[in-house]
């Protein structure tokens, strides 16, 4: 039984979204594909630059400098995107909820989806499971799913190159 299908996965789209904007339209929709999401949308022409927009917006979240403005921010944007769930059976294969509406285009369905996935996200893991990396000068999203939440890097690569660059400076 999953219970929160918004929470991990959609955070980490937008994540991902950030980190390696897709070039295409259908590179886009292969991207949702990836992290779990199942229904199909009428392409339009603007999807794309839509999507940019979410995604540019969705990083208000990630760099709120504290967890107030964070709540702010995210409690403006589930609002701008009428996430009010509903129960759907859509698939055919069983009911469950979602936070946006069936028919809406891509654009505005991620809008709800990385509202309310980002609300679940850290209201079940912790405020501060959103972040940017730590290593200088990667501006990549880190999405903080760890048991511990210590993750601080994008990556193993910035992980180690943060580290390199300490041991350098405790030797001079």
């Amino acid at each position: 039984m999953q219970l929160n299908p918004y929470g991990e996965y959609a955070v980490l789209l937008a994540a991902s979204l950030t980190n390696d904007w897709p070039e295409t339209r259908a590179d886009l929709e292969a991207r949702t594909r990836e992290f779990g999401m199942t229904m199909t949308f009428d392409e339009r022409a603007d999807d794309l630059q839509r999507v940019r927009a979410v995604v540019d917006d969705w990083l208000r979240v990630v760099d709120a400098t504290d967890e107030s403005e964070r709540a702010a921010v995210l409690n403006a944007q589930i609002a701008a995107a009428s996430a009010m769930p509903s129960l759907t059976n859509h698939d055919g294969e069983s009911w469950h909820l979602h936070y946006r509406d069936d028919s809406a285009a891509l654009p505005y369905v991620l809008a709800a989806v990385f509202a309310v996935g980002t609300a679940l996200h850290l209201t079940t893991r912790g405020m501060s499971r959103l972040s940017r990396c730590a290593a200088e000068p990667c501006r990549n999203v880190v999405v903080d799913i760890t048991r511990n939440g210590r993750q601080r890097y994008c990556s193993v690569r910035c992980a180690n190159r943060a580290a390199v660059r300490r041991h350098r400076a405790r030797a001079t």
